[in-house]
């Protein structure tokens, strides 16, 4: 799941894609998946919940809350998603999601630490 999000967050549309079950593979929308990873400042992931999907599982579930700004408009989306290891790689299957506003993220100023934690200001991180 983080390496999906990381992969949003840097516009890794390949790898979004590659990292789908072929299940599910030809639903996605590679311009909406572009076109928001772009639109979008990412304030973090938080981990909410994880059933199974240790050593010995071929499947898991992962609750999450991912947290960003679209277009100047907080939101926090909270996904329960379904993984399936295939050949030892775990692929995103689906998810049940609900995206609301979020009144606590907010969009950092130039000046202010980039929320994904290099320690840089967001100006010349994230912001640029």
């Amino acid at each position: 799941m983080r390496s999906r999000y990381t992969a949003y967050v840097r516009g890794a549309i390949d790898y979004l894609v590659a990292t789908h079950d072929p299940s599910t593979r030809g639903k996605v929308d590679r311009a909406e998946l572009a076109r928001w990873s772009a639109e979008t400042t990412w304030l973090g992931l938080e981990i909410v919940d994880a059933e199974r999907g240790g050593e010995h599982d071929d499947e898991g579930i992962v609750e999450f809350v991912a947290r960003g700004a679209t277009r100047g408009t907080a939101f926090a989306q909270r996904e329960r998603s379904r993984f399936r290891r295939v050949d030892g790689a775990w692929l995103y299957v689906d998810g049940a999601a609900t995206r609301e506003p979020d009144r606590r993220a907010r969009v950092p100023g130039r000046n202010d630490p980039c929320p994904c934690g290099s320690g840089m200001k967001y100006k010349r991180c994230h912001g640029a």
